[in-house]
Parts: C-alpha cells; structure tokens; sequence
C-alpha cells in the first residue's frame, strides 16, 4: 500500500513537470516571431514592425458606437401618396460611430474661427474660402414673417450655442467633416508625440497645415515641411531626432517607422456624413426591440410605442421630439408640458434612443451622403448600401510623388446661387478620377463616377452606345437622361462678377431629381410626426440650405462588430 502511494507522487510530480516544459515551449514558440517567417518582429534592430499592443479603436470626440447588424429599410407605417418613395428591403449596415447630438452652432463656430485664422477673409486670395463656409443666415427670413432675430443672432449669439447648426448645404456639411477629421487626428498625433506641442495654434499659417492623407502619404511634407513640428518618432523616445542607425562599414541606414501610420493603429478613420441606410438604422435603433436573432416588430419612431408623447410618470404627456403639432402650433400652449421650443432647441432636450442619440426625431432634420434616387437597389447591394461614390486616386507627379495642393491649384466651385467655396486646401493631396488601371478586368466598379449605377436612365442599359456625357453630347445638345432637373450655371468672370444668363428658365422640366439632389432624414421642427418615422425619406440640392436642415457625423469602424460577445438574450458575456 505504501509503495503504491510513493508511485502516486512520483507520477504526480512527473506529469507536473511535463506541464510545464510544455506550457514554457508552447509560449516561447509563440514569442519566438513571426508565425509566417519565424523572424523577430518589432526587433529594435530593425525588419518588419507592426503595431502588436493595439486592443480596439479609439472613439472620437462627440461619438458614440452603433453595434451594426440586419434591418428593414424603407418600411413607414403611413404612406398616404403611394409614390413608391419608400420600399421596403432588407439590408446590413456594418458596426459604424455617430454623433451623439447633432452639430451644435458652437461646434460650427470653432471651425469657422479656425479657417478665418489660417485663411483671413481680409486677403483677397483667402476671401472665398472664409465666405463659402459660413452657413445662410437668411434661410429664416419669411416674406409674411418677423423673424430677424434668428437671422441675426442665431449663428453666433451665445443663447444658441448648443442649438443646431442650420443654414448649411451639403457641400458644406461634407467639407466640415473632412475639417473635423483633421483635427482630431492632428490632436492625436500631438497626444502621442508625433507632432510639437501646442503647433495646431502656434505654427499653423495657410501654407502649413495638417492634413491626415498627406500625413500618411508624405510626412515630411506636412506642415509645408518643418521638421520642427513633425517629428521623427515619438518625442522623447529613441527614434525621435535620431536620422538611423549604424550599418556595415560604419554606414548610417536612414531611419524607418519613425512616422505614425496606418499600422500604428491610432490614426482614426475620417469623420464623413452618415449613409441613409447608417441613418435610418441608427434612428430605428431597433435594438431594444430585439428577442434572441429576430426583431419583435418594428417602431413607428425611434422611440417604443406609436404616440409622440411620454408615458413615463414622471413626464407623462410630455413630446418626445420638437416638431409641429399642428397649424400654428409649433411648441403648445403657454405654461403647458410640451415639446418647450418654438424654433429648434438645445440638443439633449429630449430623451436618447436606444443607441444613445439624442434628436434622431425632430429638431432638425439630417443630410446624409447620399444621392436621391426614388428607390433603393436593394437587388444590386444589400450590404451598407450607398449611391454616390465617385473614386479618386493621389495624383502623381512626374518624379512618382504624390503632388500637394498649392495657392495656384487649389480648386473653387461657384455654386448655382453665386456663392464661391474652396473644394481642396493648400498641402492636401490632389486627386484624379481612377482611370483604367483601377477599373480593367475588375468586376466591383467600372468607373471612377459611379453615381448613375442602375438607377434606370439611358447609360444603366446594356445596349447603351453613346459612352460620352450624360448632360451634353459633343454638339453641344443635351443627350436623352432619365430625370428631366434644371440646368442651373452661374458664370464668374475674372474680378468676381457673377452672370445670371445661363440658369435654366425652362417651363418644360419635369421633375428636381438629379445627381446634385441629396437625402434629407427626419422630422424637424417645422414637420408634422408624419415625418418622424426614421424610414421617411426626402432630398434637396446639395448646394441650397434650409432653416430646418442640419446634420451629424459618423464614422466607421474597425475591427470586430461589438466589444463583447453576446449571448442569445442579447446579455454581454
């Protein structure tokens, strides 16, 4: 008995040790390098470095995580006019980030202080860019209403700081996003070392200024080229200042990995208006609706139930979003529980959907990036659906390097109303369509515009010849389109004089559809419920701006769709 105990232990101790030799194998084999070569990565030495630490994305400023997943798009619970505007498909949306509250007039403000230091409006070179970023103040004016105190105050007047945003097109929401981009990458470069303290307000001029895609693509040449603000590493580490390291024969190797990049993994993808589909689904926020993999039913508002008041105790009766009662009842009787606005109202008034964001009803409604066709292909893509994609490519100059935006370059578009706005910036990269290197033999996309794709005009047919101009032929007359819009063109001769002559005075038009009309989602405070619904759709041209359209950014994720893994319950495990 006793010698069948002492080989007890002698076997316990045995299979021990065993263990361990194989758990110290296994974990020095998975530190000993690269699963593909074997080699050392992040050597100090050099060789292939790769960021290992990094755990998940970043959130940006102002945003919030909507976990993507399957809805239906385009179902309304009321469609009076049968016009086919919204039919109803079944769609996926990747996991993306919102803002939390739509863009309030002070963040509107920072960014045109920003531009009027780097580009003062007092110099005539820099004249167009300040003016064709401020929004339409006189989008409140009405021909039988007293409404100048909006039209002066509104933008700027402190009362109104967190208000949203309005007299803003699309053009110009679009290029306050890619603003926004910028900046936040440019604070987080400077977080992380990567660019002198304190030189987005120091340094900064019109001719050195950051930009996250020339960052990426030509460092050095960020910033007009200081290497005083753009640093060779991180500060203070070993790589900073350093220009590389001794080779064979005492050599120097120039130094590499010294810059941020894409592989560092702190660099946040752009800030960008939301898709329609990103929209409808984030304002469904069908989530809480949700039992196992199916959906209960769908909501009738971004809210639970099918009536715009609160049923909670405490504020029962009260509306859940800003929008017009009724003929003449924009915010109900005085000293009664109502929606409590007149006009639009601070964000965070009301209570958030289930996502977390605030307005996804009412106070304003939201441009998205899409163009406006009446129905959505749901045949051609039903994975983050889109229509309005038009690629680009770095342009290269004839030394293979990509060329940078000069004060000579730099590109203005005169909108149909006259106004004049910048399209690029001094030392951003400048772009061309892709031409047929990116398109040949690919199956995907086919060409750089890419807009009319199946939306039933004359160039989505397969046995369409003409493979020129859709809007103009090469004698000059315009070609057969589906959608019969305005031609609207305002001429500007060389000292800024605009000519009105051209814009279209036809009585013959059919219709406002064409590919400059943008979609506008929600309800806003000068709509009825009937355009809560998130599935409502409208558009409008893209260079025109309203008192009751604003706007929010997302962007997109990456990496896996949620931070945690759920169980069939939806319970986080």
């Amino acid at each position: 008995m006793k010698v069948n105990k002492f080989m007890a232990i002698r076997l316990l101790l045995v299979l021990a040790i065993t263990i361990s030799i194989t758990s110290c194998s296994k974990k020095s084999s998975s530190n000993s390098g690269s699963k593909s070569t074997g080699w050392k990565v992040n050597d100090k030495k050099g060789g292939f470095q790769y960021a290992s630490k990094f755990k998940k994305q970043e959130t940006g400023p102002g945003l919030v995580l909507v976990e993507g997943g399957t809805f239906t798009m385009g179902k309304v619970q009321d469609d009076p006019m049968h016009d086919w505007n919204n039919t109803a498909n079944q769609q996926h949306v990747m996991s993306f980030y919102m803002d939390e509250t739509e863009v309030t007039n002070l963040m509107y403000m920072e960014y045109l202080d920003w531009i009027k230091r780097v580009f003062p409006p007092d110099q005539d070179n820099y004249k167009n860019i300040y003016e064709g970023a401020l929004p339409d103040t006189l989008v409140w004016r009405n021909r039988l209403g007293y409404n100048e105190t909006m039209t002066n105050n509104y933008l700027r007047h402190p009362a109104y700081a967190e208000y949203p945003v309005v007299g803003v097109n699309w053009i110009q929401a679009s290029e306050f996003s890619k603003w926004r981009t910028d900046r936040v990458n440019e604070s987080v470069l400077e977080r992380e070392g990567y660019l002198k303290k304190d030189a987005k307000i120091l340094d900064v001029k019109a001719d050195a200024t950051f930009n996250t895609d020339t960052y990426l693509a030509a460092p050095s040449k960020t910033f007009g080229g200081d290497d005083k603000v753009v640093l060779k590493g991180r500060k203070n580490s070993k790589a900073a200042g350093k220009g590389g390291t001794k080779g064979p024969g005492g050599t120097m190797k120039p130094a590499t990995n010294v810059y941020a990049q894409r592989t560092s993994g702190i660099i946040l993808p752009e800030y960008r208006l939301p898709t329609e589909a990103e929209w409808e689904y984030a304002a469904a926020a069908d989530l809480g609706q949700r039992e196992y993999n199916s959906y209960k039913g769908q909501k009738k508002y971004p809210w639970s139930g099918s009536y715009t008041r609160s049923r909670k105790r405490q504020i029962k009766g009260d509306q859940l979003a800003n929008f017009k009662q009724g003929k003449g009842d924009y915010g109900g009787i005085a000293g009664w529980s109502d929606d409590n606005a007149d006009i639009t109202n601070k964000v965070k008034s009301y209570p958030p959907n289930d996502f977390g964001l605030y307005d996804m009803a009412g106070n304003v409604a939201e441009w998205v990036a899409d163009v406006y066709r009446p129905i959505v292909d749901d045949e051609a893509n039903d994975f983050n659906y889109f229509r309005g994609n038009e690629y680009t490519k770095n342009k290269l100059g004839t030394d293979g390097k990509v060329e940078l935006v000069t004060a000579e370059t730099q590109k203005f578009k005169t909108l149909p109303n006259g106004r004049v706005m910048a399209m690029d910036y001094v030392g951003q990269i400048a772009q061309v369509p892709v031409d047929q290197k990116e398109t040949y033999l690919r199956q995907n996309f086919d060409k750089s515009y890419e807009i009319n794709y199946r939306d039933g005009d004359t160039q989505s047919r397969r046995d369409f010849i003409n493979s020129g101009s859709e809007q103009t032929a090469a004698n000059g007359k315009e070609q057969q389109k589906m959608y019969d819009s305005p031609n609207r063109n305002v001429d500007v001769d060389s000292i800024g004089n605009f000519n009105y002559n051209n814009y279209d005075k036809s009585n013959t038009r059919t219709s406002l559809i064409s590919d400059e009309a943008r979609v506008y989602k929600g309800g806003s405070w000068r709509d009825r419920a009937y355009w809560l619904d998130p599935a409502q759709r409208r558009y409008f041209p893209q260079d025109m701006a309203t008192d009751y359209i604003g706007f929010r950014c997302a962007m997109s994720r990456v990496g896996p769709k949620s931070d945690f893994k759920k169980s069939a319950r939806n319970k986080k495990r």
